[in-house]
């Protein structure tokens, strides 16, 4: 089967993770896979090492000075389509709303539902879930959220975990180089709750500092991160923001947390608490159906300052759930990923007018 993955970025974010490992998972089983993608800030490849097996499209996509978001939105989908054939595939997937707008006719993974203001944004969006001819869900709450906004029947497919890759992380030159930390992933944004959580490690003893991975994005959150920087200076409190971390040495830093947080507003599945649940570290999650879905009695769930406070005090040097966490890691795998997408495009292509 010729298959091919669209995605907007070559960053580590969630959906281009998803999309690297569900690739790999369908080489192996012998498809002829090929990643498409839009090489922002002069990327040529993705933000990893990828598996020879997988072909890979990287389009150029150089940095216009003073672009504003919209008009970056509408320049993404020109440049990927321009450079895009899907008639050479027998399957074409897109992993958001950008490919799903360059892709042209195509199966569209809705990670999770956005609420965008920007009109451009917002236009991409509705095309990106009303155009494709099949869907896919990562979780039952965001293929509700599609059946009720929009009479969409999706097909539900979580996500996997590389847990041996997690559960076998060195965690100790993190240790050596942060002391005790709490730690999120994903940057300083509104969706990540990055406000509430300053907030909350502000009530914590000081003992246990917060760190904050990540951050790659398409948008402009300087506003939002303006604020979180004057609130900690208000709080009189040090995070310690490590921006992107390299692919080889997160697996470490997960793993030297004392707890991992992820007070997330809006989330479609969550990747990155998994991982730490795989690591062997204690979750803090906010309270999402989707939270509750996914991680069950694995996790702790607060909502707002004082409760994620609480929680966090109470989830550092709690082992009571390591097993179960562990465990609820390990039965998310990309093979059984990549076999429900292939028995999806098989039956695709066979109802195929």
């Amino acid at each position: 089967m010729r298959i091919a993955l669209l995605s907007y970025s070559t960053k580590p974010r969630g959906g281009v993770v998803h999309t690297l490992a569900l690739a790999e998972a369908l080489a192996a089983k012998g498809e002829d896979v090929t990643v498409w993608s839009l090489g922002r800030g002069g990327d040529t490849t993705f933000f990893r090492p990828v598996d020879p097996r997988v072909r890979l499209s990287v389009v150029p996509f150089p940095e216009v000075p003073g672009e504003d978001v919209g008009a970056r939105i509408l320049r993404s989908i020109a440049v990927l389509r321009d450079a895009f054939d899907g008639s050479q595939y027998d399957v074409v997937h897109a992993q958001d709303c950008i490919s799903a707008n360059a892709a042209g006719p195509c199966i569209r993974t809705v990670h999770h539902i956005d609420n965008f203001t920007t009109p451009q944004l917002a236009a991409c969006h509705e095309r990106a879930i009303v155009d494709p001819y099949a869907h896919i869900c990562v979780s039952s709450a965001v293929a509700a959220e599609l059946a009720t906004g929009w009479d969409i029947t999706a097909t539900v497919i979580p996500n996997g975990v590389d847990s041996a890759r997690f559960a076998a992380a060195d965690p100790a030159p993190w240790r050596a180089e942060l002391g005790r930390y709490i730690l999120t992933v994903g940057g300083i944004e509104p969706r990540k709750g990055s406000l509430e959580l300053l907030e909350a490690a502000a009530l914590l003893d000081g003992a246990t500092k917060l760190v904050i991975a990540g951050g790659e994005t398409l948008f402009d959150y300087r506003e939002y991160r303006q604020r979180w920087e004057t609130r900690a200076v208000q709080l009189g409190i040090s995070p310690v923001v490590l921006g992107p971390v390299d692919h080889a040495e997160l697996p470490g830093l997960v793993a030297g947390a004392e707890v991992f947080a992820f007070p997330s507003v809006k989330e479609g599945f969550g990747l990155a608490p998994l991982e730490a649940l795989a690591a062997g570290v204690p979750v803090v999650l906010s309270d999402l159906p989707v939270f509750r879905e996914i991680f069950g009695a694995a996790a702790t769930y607060a909502t707002g300052p004082q409760a994620l406070a609480t929680a966090l005090h109470a989830a550092i040097g709690d082992t009571t759930r390591t097993q179960l966490g562990r465990d609820t890691a390990a039965a998310h795998t990309w093979p059984a990923a990549a076999d429900a997408h292939l028995n999806l495009y098989s039956h695709q292509l066979a109802h195929a007018v």
